[in-house]
């Protein structure tokens, strides 16, 4: 017997240039790191590829956590959890560029293409640009995944190894982005397989025009698109990483949307009456994670004391302004299994100098690194490591502040003899603490998206056990457990859950901000 999940339901300058009624301007923050969503995990990235160029066999509607149908119109599950099949929308174009046009709609070769070059090392895409799939590692997908099977052209089964109940929402996160099989045997056989990640080809409300590194990406409305066309014509993202000059811009016009704006900058935007500034608690948290594989940071004394040493309110205070609020748990309060009896390490730098020198350690000097990118987790990453930089003086351990450009941070900070501790956060994919708890922290993300390097046995049996259970009631306790063992242990120190703030020309209308963090542009228009 099987139980029904889901049914179907229904390169050119800016400066100077005013956006015309059917355009929209974004002032993006950052260049992505690429275009095939699945080899990331930045939003940045997503918001440049994810979210204008592809769908996924299962989505989120814009503006909550629910999944609904997407290339998929339904996803029956087995009575044991094990298989999941999925029914495919027929009719679904492909776009096209200069160095291709697709010959048939999306089909499931396309679904078996998108997961299977992730999980299969010996597919000859699976090592194409970089081939991290750091979500697919991160989420336990290697070993999850038994198969992915062809019924017909429009139904893919997946079969299990264990019951995953986050699977169904998993589903819907950006590295499911559903890419062309036939767009990929076309740039493999003309010796240019990394388009894949350059060249993007999707099914799209938006198709990709033109990238011009750290200035501008130019998108077109697809014309046809499965669901109604997009109402803007021409989408436009202007990459400008200073908050100060995405506020001038879009003061003068020239953009309509900006995200992350200075905290100072707050009250005067919701004063404009040309700006439109919608916010919403961000399902979010900033960290720093100890690599803890690298004495002394393998030592979770020496992580707790060095968590003591952090003045997390004063951090508060100057770097978010008011639009956060001190993190105690990995995941953030507004999360269903959320441990609120947990107390928070006290800031108290003699507690913690003394707890060092018990530990032998003196005269310690460790890197941070710092985020070269404003993210909503953390709107000034020099400035929080400036202020956790005094903080550790006052205990006796010398900091030196380190950064890189954000694609190659990401990049370096992922690798296990990473030095020092890293500031970092994450804003949930899914709604579910599986997404916190076991992608960020899990032993499956060592070298991936556990930036901690940590993988702490006690822990990892609760949130697998956890995986498996359908019960959210026992789920729920099993995460509540998961947190005690993870301030016990330290590997982070949790900073930061904040408020998420999107000011925008009153001009921008059907705009949504999303919980899960991502700029959707579909079913926005312009007046």
């Amino acid at each position: 017997m099987k139980t029904k999940l889901l049914a179907a339901t229904a390169a050119m300058t800016l400066v100077g240039i005013a956006a015309q009624a059917s355009t929209l301007v974004y002032c993006s923050e950052g260049s992505p790191e690429g275009f095939d969503p699945a080899l990331f995990t930045a939003g940045t990235t997503f918001d440049a590829s994810a979210h204008p160029l592809y769908n996924r066999l299962l989505e989120f509607e814009t503006g909550t956590t629910n999944v609904i149908p997407g290339l998929a119109e339904s996803v029956e599950a087995s009575e044991d959890g094990l298989e999941y099949t999925f029914k495919l929308r027929q009719g679904v174009k492909f776009h096209s560029n200069d160095d291709f046009t697709p010959s048939r709609d999306f089909n499931a070769d396309d679904v078996i293409f998108t997961f299977m070059r992730q999980k299969d090392e010996s597919h000859p895409y699976h090592e194409i640009s970089g081939g991290t799939w750091e979500y697919f590692q991160g989420m336990g997908m290697p070993d999850l995944v038994d198969s992915v099977e062809k019924i017909d052209d429009y139904t893919v089964k997946f079969k299990l190894t264990k019951p995953e109940a986050p699977f169904v929402a998993n589903m819907a996160m950006d590295f499911g982005s559903i890419v062309s099989a036939e767009y990929a045997d076309a740039m493999m056989s003309a010796g240019t397989p990394e388009k894949l990640n350059t060249a993007p080809i999707g099914t799209g409300p938006f198709s990709f025009v033109a990238y011009q590194k750290d200035a501008v990406i130019r998108y077109a409305a697809n014309a046809d698109y499965w669901k109604e066309p997009a109402q803007i014509e021409n989408l436009i993202f202007a990459i400008t990483p200073d908050a100060s000059v995405r506020y001038q811009k879009l003061k003068a016009g020239e953009c309509h949307v900006m995200p992350y704006p200075n905290p100072a900058d707050i009250q005067a935007m919701k004063d404009d009456a040309d700006i439109n500034m919608m916010e919403q608690e961000g399902l979010n948290v900033g960290y720093l994670a100890y690599n803890s594989t690298m004495a002394p940071f393998d030592n979770p004394k020496v992580r707790k004391a060095l968590n003591m040493a952090i003045d997390k309110q004063a951090i508060i205070d100057v770097v978010f302004q008011g639009s956060g609020q001190v993190a105690k748990n990995p995941i953030p309060p507004t999360m269903w299994s959320y441990n609120d009896a947990i107390v928070d390490d006290p800031y108290d730098p003699e507690a913690a100098k003394a707890m060092l020198e018990a530990e032998g350690v003196s005269d310690l000097s460790m890197k941070i690194w710092a985020m070269p990118v404003q993210r909503p987790y953390n709107p000034n990453a020099r400035r929080m490591a400036e202020l956790i930089q005094a903080d550790f003086a006052k205990v006796g351990v010398d900091v030196e502040i380190v950064s890189f450009e954000w694609g190659e941070y990401l990049s370096r900070s992922r690798e296990l003899n990473r030095d020092g501790a890293v500031l970092l956060g994450w804003t949930g994919d899914n709604g579910d603490p599986d997404n916190f708890l076991a992608v960020l922290l899990g032993c499956d993300g060592v070298e991936a998206s556990n930036r901690a390097q940590w993988c702490h046995q006690p822990f990892e049996d609760l949130i697998q056990k956890a995986k498996q259970s359908t019960d959210q009631a026992e789920r729920a306790k099993l995460y509540e457990e998961a947190q005690v063992v993870f301030k016990d242990q330290a590997p982070w120190a949790t900073i930061a859950h904040s408020v998420v703030y999107m000011p925008m020309s009153n001009k921008v209308k059907g705009y949504k901000v999303h919980p899960l963090g991502g700029h959707i542009f579909y079913g926005v228009s312009v007046e």
